[in-house]
């Protein structure tokens, strides 16, 4: 390994940079003032690449907008093309670069969990996963695991109560009098009968559906030849249960492998991937990514790649991949293709052009992902404008897009004084941003005495700030709370004009809060069809979740 690009005393010579890069594989760094870091990329030829970003007519809006800001570039040359793209994806998860396309998902995917215990219980699962249980999934959505959970219930009668109510039953709960649970709690089914119905909705999961129907059909007319009549009734209920579900459900009958379905699409300059998941042949349904883009290049194909290998790369660096991928777009480069399979573990095939169910499948998907574009367009074009009315409120509308507005608000949490929290929220491009939130113990001030602690947190979060300060800080709290913030900015050189107490209004409602102003403006009550206040409101109440949350952790 090895390290170029160092920048110049006298400023950013492009010309200077590219004739020192070697024709060598590598990662690039492209830094802005600041040490801001702009973009990370990798190359099979460093100087290749890297001279391409710094022709007169770029093609990319974004990149040429993101060069113009370039003051230094990074080079580390690797062994090789997989290798940078090993580094590449640890760089862009570590600095998430402004100008690199970027997915953020704030939530984890759920899972079906099947316990370990003796009479194993089926149960909704986010988290880290246990040695003890087996897991399956994941799922795209919290409804797709209950829904499973519910046909799980249906045909196979498995429990899913908690082990401590388990442990305690006398007699059968309501579940099994609706014919949704076996009742292993009051032996009520043999231990036996119950494995064999846990294996029977392993192998449903796992798509094995059709040899299920097959052997319950098998099992129940030999029943019927020994006189099991009841026995018989049971398994022909469970046909019936099972039969339902499958003509319910968007199924691929011809194989049980599992697959993922990626529908890249670009509209009116908002890119999104649409992924659905089917697992064990049935179809789970989707969920929609946005990457955080400030200008998409619409239509242009070369960028389209760009999203697809840059979703390709985050997405399944922490998820399995599939044995099958069905895209509307081309396969990936070599290299991406051979760490697809490595994270798989078996070859991965690419569909671009599948037949039958599956071509249904990938339409339906790029029909939601054109769904889920216009409607993320009308709610960016709502929030936008709730933003423009608070800056107008505020007096802070300079005429841009107010991408870069950001407001930070600052909650004070205690239980009858003790374990006082604070939290700090922020708010930037129009949306919540959790990634940036931040909880602060608070250490010096008396019990019960929050304008203290508001002292606290703000000296501890202004005192070193670095870079650009919000645009405005909002205090939850009343006059008590803004002085102290006032006195804390005065101590600090900052500027009181920043700060914004967000008063109660009377009873507590909603929407009768008040604005009041550290720069000696008159007190605001903008009022409950105010969409200024609604957002304060909100971004208010997301600081005292927050800082709730953060307590009860502490505390548990």
């Amino acid at each position: 390994m090895s390290e170029s690009g160092e920048p110049e005393e006298k400023g950013f010579d492009a010309r200077a940079l590219v004739a020192s890069l070697p024709h060598r594989p590598g990662v690039y760094r492209m830094i802005g003032e600041s040490e801001t870091l702009l973009y990370v990329g990798k190359a099979r030829d460093l100087r290749k690449r890297v001279s391409s970003y710094f022709q007169k007519n770029h093609p990319s809006p974004r990149i040429a907008h993101m060069v113009e800001r370039i003051v230094r570039v990074d080079t580390t040359v690797t062994a090789s093309e997989a290798e940078a793209l090993l580094l590449e994806s640890n760089l862009i998860k570590s600095g998430k670069p402004r100008y690199n396309i970027l997915f953020r998902d704030d939530k984890s995917y759920p899972y079906l969990k099947l316990s370990g215990h003796h009479h194993p219980r089926i149960a909704y699962y986010r988290g880290v996963l246990e040695r003890s249980s087996r897991y399956f999934g994941p799922f795209p959505s919290a409804w797709a695991v209950k829904e499973s959970i519910q046909v799980l219930q249906k045909v196979f009668r498995l429990r899913s109560c908690e082990d401590s109510v388990y442990a305690n039953r006398t007699r059968p709960c309501l579940l099994h009098q609706i014919g949704r649970c076996s009742a292993p709690c009051v032996g009520a089914v043999s231990d036996e009968d119950y494995g064999r119905d846990v294996e029977s909705a392993v192998r449903f999961l796992r798509g094995g559906q059709r040899e299920l129907l097959d052997d319950f059909e098998r099992d129940m007319h030999a029943a019927a030849e020994r006189l099991e009549f009841e026995q018989a009734a049971v398994l022909r209920d469970r046909i019936t249960a099972l039969s339902r579900v499958l003509s319910q459900q968007s199924m691929d009958t011809g194989t049980d492998t599992d697959a993922d379905i990626i529908a890249v699409c670009v509209e009116s300059g908002r890119a999104c991937v649409n992924l659905a998941m089917v697992r064990g042949g049935r179809h789970l349904g989707d969920r929609a990514f946005f990457p955080e883009l400030r200008a998409a290049e619409a239509g242009d194909e070369l960028f389209q790649a760009e999203v697809l290998s840059a979703f390709l790369l985050q997405h399944y660096d922490a998820l399995p991949v599939p044995a099958i991928i069905i895209a509307n777009q081309p396969a990936p480069d070599e290299v991406m293709q051979a760490w697809l399979q490595e994270r798989a573990g078996q070859t991965v095939q690419w569909l671009r052009q599948p037949h039958e169910q599956r071509r249904r499948w990938l339409e339906q998907a790029v029909s939601n992902g054109r769904l889920a574009i216009a409607q993320r367009a009308a709610e960016e074009g709502s929030q936008r404008g709730r933003t423009r009315e608070l800056a107008t409120l505020l007096g802070i509308d300079d005429g841009s897009d107010l991408e870069g507005l950001r407001i930070e608000c600052f909650d004070i949490s205690h239980t009858m004084g003790e374990a006082t929290q604070a939290s700090c929220v922020v708010f930037e491009s129009h949306a919540m941003q959790p990634s940036q939130y931040r909880r602060f113990n608070i250490e010096s001030a008396a019990p019960g005495d929050d304008p203290a602690a508001m002292r606290e947190v703000l000296s501890r979060r202004y005192r070193a700030v670095t870079g650009k300060l919000p645009d405005v800080v909002l205090v939850d709290g009343g006059a008590a709370q803004l002085g102290v913030a006032c006195e804390v900015f005065d101590e600090l050189g900052l500027d009181r004009s920043l700060l914004v107490g967000v008063a109660k209004g009377e009873g507590r409602k909603v929407g009768l809060e008040k604005l009041v102003f550290a720069d000696g403006r008159s007190t605001l009550a903008p009022g409950p069809e105010s969409q200024a206040l609604m957002l304060v409101a909100r971004i208010r109440d997301e600081a005292h979740r927050f800082a709730i949350t953060g307590m009860r952790a502490r505390r548990a």
